[in-house]
């Protein structure tokens, strides 16, 4: 089993693309009324406006985005002026690499992350 498709809500979709598009740099594969698809290294990530009924925004689910080189990354995204709630840090040391990680929101305080697996 592998993983198809990632969905977020969003409060302004417009607003999102741009970021998803623009900021991180995910290539934008369609849009249709009230969502957008984008690739992400072969899944596919949704962002839809909210359905009938639904309120709620960030639904505590977090989004890693693996990087060969999370510094170089960071500063991209700070150069777009982009916020990191944790910058990039050493997590743990694995047999063969240490793990890094560096945490952001998108515009709708949906929660992200960088990865990197530093060898």
């Amino acid at each position: 089993m592998t993983i198809g498709q990632i969905a977020l809500t969003v409060r302004d979709l417009g607003r999102a693309v741009g970021f998803y598009r623009d900021v991180l740099g995910l290539k934008l594969l369609f849009e249709v009324p009230n969502m957008a698809f984008f690739d992400c290294a072969g899944i596919r990530l949704m962002l839809g406006l909210p359905q009938d009924g639904q309120k709620e925004f960030g639904s505590g689910s977090l989004i890693y985005f693996k990087v060969d080189n999370i510094e170089q990354e960071a500063e991209r995204l700070k150069s777009l002026e982009l916020n990191f709630e944790r910058e990039p840090h050493f997590v743990a040391r694995m047999p063969d690499h240490e793990l890094w990680m560096a945490f952001f929101r998108d515009p709708d305080r949906n929660a992200l992350a960088l990865m990197c697996e530093k060898r």
